[in-house]
């Protein structure tokens, strides 16, 4: 992909040894840069470093559960020594969906810390290191359910919507200072995380896209931001902001209880 060797020579990609995150990284390889890959689980993150590996990338791997404050440290000092022209945050799940009021504060805190709280803390130390060189990317992967509430979806919708608010105004803060910064909402996507959890993708109207295409979506534009919406999702955007908020909220609620309708149910005896 043209463009991109001017983010090297490293990129760092949080929640990158699968789905969306293992597409960036490959896309990136081919591109030339050399790769820090972050995730949770190793088996999987091992599995894409050494195809990376195998092609020629460097790569450097870190199992780490972001929710956890010392998982920032340890990247910051995985990577002290090399030159980050790019940061990619692509580990914002919603790790904990129940509703609000029957649910645990404590869980519903890790989805703050993996949404927000890592995020920030990484975009505030390879920004500064942008800032100073006068160049670079941060590109921060947002949703969908960032536009609008949804039924077990409170706090993560919630902390969708301050990223993308947040990555608008570090857009503003940053670009006299020759660093990129684009939010790149996502709507339906088909990742291994959305397959295990068994999530319906033959919804009548429902637009569902592949990894591979949303990150090479979003590299190509990550000098448009401050927000891309990927995947054919605009116009969907676009109606979420709408002023009839009581209509449009209903009318998610049906579109999402269409989608996880095979989590829900019953197990045949």
């Amino acid at each position: 992909m043209d463009g991109l060797s001017e983010y090297g020579p490293w990129a760092v990609i949080a929640g990158g040894s699968e789905g969306v995150g293992r597409a960036f990284a490959e896309q990136l390889a081919e591109a030339g840069l050399n790769l820090v890959l972050i995730a949770r689980k190793p088996g999987p993150l091992e599995e894409t470093a050494a195809a990376l590996r195998d092609q020629g990338t460097a790569v450097r791997t870190l199992a780490a559960d972001l929710t956890d404050p010392r998982a920032i440290t340890a990247i910051t000092e995985l990577t002290i020594d090399l030159e980050v022209g790019l940061l990619i945050y692509n580990a914002g799940a919603n790790s904990y969906g129940s509703e609000f009021l029957d649910g645990d504060l404590d869980r519903f805190q890790e989805v703050i810390d993996l949404n927000i709280t890592a995020p920030l803390a990484l975009a505030h130390y390879y920004g500064r290191h942008m800032r100073t060189a006068g160049r670079g990317g941060i590109l921060l992967v947002g949703s969908l359910s960032g536009y609008l509430g949804g039924s077990t979806l409170s706090v993560y919708g919630a902390a969708k919507a301050f990223g993308r608010s947040f990555a608008e105004s570090l857009w503003l803060e940053l670009r006299p200072h020759g660093v990129d910064v684009l939010e790149l909402i996502l709507g339906v996507t088909r990742t291994p995380a959305m397959e295990r959890a068994g999530l319906s993708f033959d919804v009548p109207g429902m637009t569902v896209s592949e990894p591979d295409d949303v990150a090479r979506e979003g590299l190509s534009h990550l000098k448009d931001g401050p927000v891309w919406i990927a995947g054919g999702n605009r116009e969907r955007a676009a109606a979420s902001n709408g002023m009839d908020r009581a209509e449009i909220l209903l009318a998610q609620q049906r579109m999402m209880a269409k989608l996880l309708a095979r989590t829900r149910q019953e197990p045949e005896a």
